[in-house]
């Protein structure tokens, strides 16, 4: 079966943020042009960064998808961990602040930034 790669950045039982990735099953369309189930979304939004942009740990505000449509971005977590995305890579942001907690940049979240000499381009899908 063929299937598309989901990374998922989300936040842990410690409440740190963390990737992993999971498989999304491409079980309908035909051998031509494999599709997986539709998705609901709740709207989407471009963003454009210049370079040197650089945020501060944040929590996601609402779980969502991260295309990169231009640039680099390179998304870091608590304990020196980043992977950089470039264009036609995604993942999907799911690190929410815990329920009851109150945000501890040495804790939750995590900080983006652009990437190279270019400006950053991304959209983002609600989920």
């Amino acid at each position: 079966m063929n299937t598309f790669t989901q990374v998922i950045l989300f936040t842990d039982s410690d409440g740190r943020a963390r990737f992993r990735e999971e498989a999304i099953a491409l079980d309908q369309g035909t051998p031509a042009s494999m599709l997986s189930e539709v998705f609901a979304s709740g709207g989407y939004q471009l963003r454009r960064s210049p370079v040197g942009f650089r945020s501060q740990f944040h929590c996601t505000g609402a779980p969502q998808w991260c295309f990169i449509l231009g640039g680099q971005m390179e998304i870091g977590v608590q304990g020196g961990v980043s992977r950089i995305f470039g264009p036609g890579e995604h993942f999907f942001s799911a690190d929410l602040l815990p329920e009851g907690a109150t945000f501890d940049p040495n804790v939750h979240g995590h900080w983006s930034r652009q990437v190279g000499d270019q400006e950053l381009v991304t959209l983002f899908v609600r989920a």
